[in-house]
């Protein structure tokens, strides 16, 4: 499969992602986090499409320095967008570990949900931009 398939097979799988967990995130907003089953799910489909982000990153950069490459970004939503999936990971990270240890929501699940609100808000204007590559027909 050359590169540019690939590529076209993690982004439609990303816009799916997306979307669930889009309504995952907004479910558990809702509900303040109170069933246990809505959380797991949130958590694999996070697991899968932060997966995914990486399969992206790697098929645009390859293993290598992509700190220096996320620099060298034209594109500041680009560089807002490396910034707040860090910040997602990280408080997804540290709501998960409060609410495997109390079952309840708490301020940094609160947090987690708002800057992963904003996160996804990017991950949209990023798509949206090169909604050409999605609408595409040329012979691959």
């Amino acid at each position: 499969m050359s590169k540019v398939k690939k590529l076209r097979l993690c982004d439609w799988m990303l816009v799916f992602a997306t979307a669930l967990i889009l309504t995952s995130g907004i479910q558990l907003e809702a509900t303040g986090s109170r069933g246990l089953l809505w959380v797991w799910i949130h958590v694999i489909i996070g697991c899968l499409f932060f997966a995914n982000i990486i399969w992206h990153l790697y098929l645009h950069f390859g293993w290598k320095s992509w700190i220096q490459r996320f620099r060298k970004q034209k594109s500041p939503v680009t560089r807002w967008l490396a910034v707040f999936a860090l910040l997602t990971i990280i408080s997804a990270f540290i709501a998960l570990f409060h609410w495997i240890g109390s079952y309840t929501h708490s301020p940094i699940g609160g947090i987690h949900g708002k800057i992963g609100f904003v996160f996804l808000i990017l991950v949209i204007g990023h798509t949206v931009k090169r909604i050409k590559f999605f609408k595409s027909t040329r012979k691959l």
